[in-house]
């Protein structure tokens, strides 16, 4: 698997994290809840599982099939995270007795609708850099907030692809029939590594001809397919550089399938390489680059550690926005146990 790359050339940093439930913080933005409705929303705090356990917890003290409990988006595992879940109204009651070593219930609200994947805003993340001196704690404010104005490349993280990056491969076989897999979800799931992988390959082109022809700023290409601030794909006549650069639009890439809005011109040109027109599975298209937002840093000089917390949009990668200050690719095996001198 090809190397994650950046816009920025600068020297590497060699901080550390680790994905626990004391260092990795995660709290996701909900959309608006309309506070009354036949589904009761949960805000839940999980520690050390996955999204889908916490749903099974729900789902067997409730006496209810999982899928009856919508959640917005899968969080990790080897951390803190708050996020929100929707259960039908009559089981209030019974869920007032509700006790977990890790899971906690921390408010309670009404909505007409079940929550459905992706109806979050964004996430917000706090997260332990060790091993951070003070001119690096410097170095890192200043690529933060420069990431935060001249944007991230919205790469999907090490954790899409596996502990040993495996599953492109597994992915690959069940594509080309070789690989016959029963569970849906599993399915659905590789085939969604497959597109991210080559969405990944997409971004690296593009991010690479940036910093060769475009002074380390993301370039724009004739056909160009963005995204309004409404959230509409378009492609318009002529390059909108003067709305990229005030955010009100985005470029973005493939995700390859059917029925996808694909670019044009120049952009069709290099997009052609990443899409799989045989795909039978519907693809979509995401965001080129997204815009960090409300950095904060608080740095505990005697101990080297730096706490960086801030906000992403909904499906992106607080790990490759740290990948991007370090200048470096992080792998799941690479994040080791620290043992920090102070929480």
């Amino acid at each position: 698997m090809q190397a994650r790359v950046y816009l920025e050339e600068a020297e590497k940093i060699n901080f550390k994290f680790e994905q626990t439930k004391e260092d990795f913080i995660v709290d996701e933005n909900p959309r608006k809840f309309s506070e009354k409705g036949k589904y009761i929303v949960l805000r839940v705090q999980k520690i050390e599982m996955t999204t889908w356990d916490m749903i099974a917890v729900f789902a067997q003290f409730l006496n209810l099939p999982a899928e009856k409990i919508g959640y917005a988006g899968l969080k990790d595992k080897h951390a803190t995270t708050t996020q929100y879940i929707s259960i039908e109204a009559k089981y209030e009651k019974a869920l007032k007795k509700f006790k977990h070593p890790g899971i906690k219930i921390l408010k309670t609200t009404r909505d007409k609708y079940s929550i459905r994947m992706g109806d979050l805003v964004g996430n917000r993340f706090s997260i332990n850099l060790f091993g951070v001196s003070p001119i690096e704690a410097g170095q890192i404010e200043k690529r933060a907030r420069k990431l935060a104005k001249n944007g991230l490349p919205n790469y999907f993280g090490y954790q899409r692809f596996g502990r040993d990056e495996d599953s492109i491969n597994q992915a690959r076989k069940v594509i080309a029939g070789e690989l016959h897999i029963e569970d849906a979800k599993l399915k659905k799931f590789l085939i969604s590594v497959y597109q991210s992988f080559y969405f990944n390959q997409w971004l690296r082109e593009r991010v690479l001809l940036s910093r060769d022809k475009n002074g380390r700023k993301f370039l724009l290409l004739e056909g160009d397919v963005y995204l309004s601030e409404e959230g509409k794909l378009f492609t318009p006549k002529k390059i909108l550089q003067r709305d990229f650069e005030a955010h009100k639009v985005v470029p973005t890439g493939i995700l390859c399938g059917r029925d996808v809005y694909r670019a044009r011109d120049t952009a069709r040109d290099i997009e052609e390489k990443y899409d799989d027109e045989f795909l039978y599975d519907k693809g979509s298209r995401r965001e080129a680059l997204i815009f960090p937002a409300d950095i904060k840093l608080d740095y505990k000089n005697n101990f080297d550690i730096l706490n960086i917390s801030f906000t992403l949009p909904k499906g992106s990668y607080a790990t490759v926005f740290l990948e991007a200050i370090a200048n470096k690719n992080f792998k799941a095996s690479q994040i080791k146990k620290i043992k920090a001198p102070f929480r």
